[in-house]
């Protein structure tokens, strides 16, 4: 009988920079957040632009792709990250991996079903998750007309795929942009500064 070793090791995570990863239910502001926080960071801070199977149009502003291309673009290594949900495609560029590696910090709405992937990967990883009270999350869905309402009521009662998933930091986006925002910068920031210094050979 051969003797058993060790198991082999996967991959070597990726760092020494930090994947901020903000997630929550769709409708509870996630780009809003980002975008205040991105006005006010420096450029050692990258917030990806996503791919996404979606025409371009109101909202986040991303790459459109086609599904065959998407997948095309897939199989290419195009994407750090990706996933489907609420039936659209949705990638992270491969460049994140770069300026992870560089130190940098990298900023993305990514889904709550992709963060196990992303803690196996990432040597460093920050996960904020917004809410908002039922109430609020479904009436900031239908104003954004974006969908039908057969696909606002999926929205509202998809279940969270990561539940027990451990969240660094909690935001209730219900009062204004400023308060919220500034959680999510103070978040980053952080990570920030603790990647600086772990890329200079100091303590994390």
């Amino acid at each position: 009988m051969s003797p058993i070793g060790p198991a082999p090791a996967g991959p070597t995570p990726i760092g020494p920079g930090t994947f901020v990863a903000v997630v929550g239910a769709s409708g509870v502001g996630k780009d809003a957040l980002i975008d205040h926080a991105r006005a006010r960071t420096s450029d050692t801070v990258r917030f990806p632009r996503r791919t996404i199977t979606r025409p371009s149009g109101a909202g986040e502003d991303h790459d459109p792709l086609d599904a065959a291309a998407f997948a095309a673009a897939a199989r290419a290594g195009a994407f750090a990250v990706h996933w489907h949900a609420h039936g659209l495609d949705y990638g992270i560029p491969a460049q994140t991996d770069e300026d992870l590696r560089a130190g940098r910090t990298v900023v993305a709405n990514v889904s709550r079903g992709v963060l196990a992937e992303l803690s196996r990967r990432c040597e460093h990883l920050v996960v904020v998750r917004v809410s908002v009270p039922d109430a609020v999350r479904a009436e900031r869905l239908r104003a954004r007309s974006r969908e039908s309402a057969e696909a606002v009521a999926a929205r509202l009662h998809r279940p969270d795929p990561a539940p027990d998933q451990h969240v660094d930091l909690e935001i209730c986006n219900d009062g204004s942009l400023e308060a919220g925002g500034e959680a999510l910068l103070r978040a980053i920031l952080r990570a920030d500064a603790a990647g600086r210094v772990a890329d200079a050979g100091g303590p994390r």
